[in-house]
């Protein structure tokens, strides 16, 4: 069976915008929810974690996990499970068991998430971020399944792509 599937393209023009994107997919997140980050090195992946973070109550620095593969965080609410798979082969991270973050309790965020597509979870955000010069960006959402789906249709009903 086919998963629903949403599309939204977000225009951030400033660092703040970027921002003001995570806190509002931060805003709806859920126990098991899943997004998956894909750009260029220097695209602003780690800075949308590092908001989306903050957004869910996760308290002190929150930066890259290249080295360390998965960096666990308290938030106020949800665990925050921080992950960059750039360094892993599919099979070595099909060994690190990813689905107890995935389907566990807390909200994964997972750094160059196409190098590992075939082990995440079928329904989950995926985020593709542009740069496009300077401080702006275009980041293109694809919710696969009815819950990201519907964040898409919210994101373009609140005026993404403006």
């Amino acid at each position: 069976m086919q998963e629903r599937e949403g599309h939204a393209v977000w225009l951030a023009h400033t660092e703040q915008d970027t921002i003001d994107l995570a806190q509002q997919l931060a805003a709806w997140v859920k126990p098991g929810a899943l997004l998956a980050l894909d750009g260029d090195l220097g695209a602003g992946k780690t800075r949308f974690s590092q908001a989306f973070a903050g957004a869910i109550g996760v308290e002190g620095i929150v930066n890259s996990p290249t080295f360390t593969i998965i960096k666990e965080y308290k938030g106020e609410q949800l665990p925050f499970y921080h992950m960059d798979v750039y360094r892993l082969s599919l099979e070595e991270a099909d060994e690190l068991g990813l689905d107890d973050y995935f389907y566990g309790n807390g909200v994964t965020i997972v750094e160059w998430a196409s190098l590992i597509k075939e082990l995440l979870p079928p329904e989950r955000l995926e985020l593709f971020i542009e740069h496009l010069g300077g401080d702006s960006r275009r980041i293109q959402l694809t919710g696969i399944g009815e819950l990201y789906a519907d964040w898409c249709k919210a994101l373009n009903e609140i005026g993404a792509g403006r």
